[in-house]
């Protein structure tokens, strides 16, 4: 059964507040990583998650700091949203030894484990049942913690989604599955190849588990919907389907200009920006503007100092190349 969630718990405009600053963090983040991409200081490629916060933000304020999350390599703003420093990402992508993964995963791999970020997964739809097994694994230690698994729509199309899916709902696990549906899966719109309107939540029904679609660019609306879902998962009713209907900023990847999508869907869209909705909120709630604005400057000198930082930090050791690659420490017995 497919629900749209309107109903809005109360939250108070300093929590609010905190919330808008982080997201604004992550929009300075992605920012800056993507000016560092066009400097050449990041090789590679990045996919950019500006328009995406509010989804990432929403659902960490709503989880335990010992829950789990999975992401795609779209996974900056959950990275930073479950506790990585900008600074720690931003080194990543520039191939520092300070990087989360000193260097070794890059923009598609984000992985913070100490605060349950368990990892950015580039291949599609892959990590659904892995976020399904740390589920299994939290219910048969009996310790309520629950996994999340961010994916886009087109990862809807694939069939790890449904595997995990069916999987899940038939050991009642304690895991989410939240589809952030920018509407586009790389180049395509989602609706031209999919047989339903809303790609995740219209299927959740074929594996009896309940689903909710909502404004993914309001946080409010997002962390509302993920503590209903994640109560329920924690009384042991199993898991939940949320499609966050929400738009990129950029193109799917930076070398992308994103051409295909119509001026006038795009300029909708921008009008949603969740910072924008965000700002709305608090001025509502009573929040002077120049408390916002604050906010924003907070923001933005914190991400000057992370790029720089990482700008001077050391690359990386050639020795430690074969390091942290197996679970035994080491490579040396397998040459």
């Amino acid at each position: 059964m497919t629900v749209s969630t309107n109903e809005s718990v109360t939250v108070d405009a300093s929590r609010l507040l905190d919330w808008y600053e982080q997201m604004a963090l992550i929009r300075q983040t992605e920012k800056a990583a993507y000016d560092l991409f066009m400097s050449g200081a990041v090789k590679g490629t990045t996919h950019l998650a500006a328009g995406h916060e509010a989804v990432a933000v929403g659902t960490s304020a709503a989880l335990r700091d010992d829950d789990y999350v999975f992401a795609t390599y779209r996974g900056h703003h959950h990275a930073i949203a479950r506790g990585a420093a900008p600074v720690e990402c931003l080194a990543e992508l520039m191939s520092k030894a300070t990087g989360l993964c000193a260097a070794k995963g890059g923009s598609m791999h984000l992985t913070k484990a100490d605060k349950g970020m368990l990892g950015s997964y580039a291949i599609v739809g892959s990590h659904l049942p892995i976020a399904a097994g740390a589920a299994w694994s939290a219910k048969l230690r009996g310790t309520e913690q629950i996994a999340v698994a961010f994916f886009g729509d087109g990862a809807t199309n694939i069939g790890a989604f449904h595997e995990a899916l069916n999987l899940a709902a038939v050991w009642k696990l304690p895991v989410l599955f939240v589809c952030e549906n920018n509407f586009y899966m790389e180049y395509t719109p989602i609706a031209s190849v999919t047989s339903v309107p809303n790609p995740a939540a219209d299927r959740a029904s074929a594996h009896g588990l309940p689903a909710s679609i909502i404004n993914g660019n309001d946080v409010v609306e997002v962390h509302d919907a993920m503590k209903l879902a994640v109560d329920r998962a924690r009384a042991g009713d199993g898991p939940t389907v949320i499609e966050a209907q929400t738009y990129r900023h950029y193109g799917h990847s930076r070398t992308d200009p994103a051409k295909y999508r119509p001026a006038d869907e795009v300029e909708r869209w921008m009008q949603r920006d969740p910072l924008l909705i965000t700002r709305n909120r608090l001025t509502e709630l009573g929040i002077e503007a120049a408390d916002i604005e604050a906010a924003d400057a907070r923001a933005a000198k914190a991400v000057q100092a992370a790029v720089e930082e990482a700008k001077n930090a050391p690359s990386p050791d050639p020795a430690t190349a074969f390091t942290d690659v197996w679970a035994d420490g080491g490579a040396a017995w397998r040459n």
